[in-house]
């Protein structure tokens, strides 16, 4: 099965939580990896998401290690948009397109 990976880096302005995370994730930059795969038997290209994956800092050690939790993208994207509406601005969906 061929597979491809995309990546994009969200931002969260406050501090969020999400089901599943018994913590509280502090504002700031986030890298985020969508992985799909390709459905076989079509005459074009498609491809559909099989996992969404959010890189967290460490708990501890050094800053460069981090940790992946893998996560909804409805809910990720729900957790996006409460930040920006306490922002009074609106929301980027950052998840809905790769970056180049």
């Amino acid at each position: 099965m061929t597979t491809r990976t995309s990546e994009t880096t969200i931002t969260f302005r406050r501090p969020f939580t999400l089901a599943g995370l018994g913590e509280t994730l502090p504002a700031g930059d986030y890298r985020v990896e969508c992985e799909e795969e390709r459905i076989e038997g079509l005459s074009y290209a498609a491809y559909r998401r099989s996992a969404t994956v959010l890189r967290l800092p460490a708990r501890s050690g050094p800053a460069h290690l981090t940790r992946a939790m893998t996560v909804d993208p409805d809910e990720l994207q729900a957790a996006l948009a409460r930040d920006a509406d306490r922002d009074g601005a609106g929301v980027d969906h950052a998840l809905s397109r790769p970056e180049p």
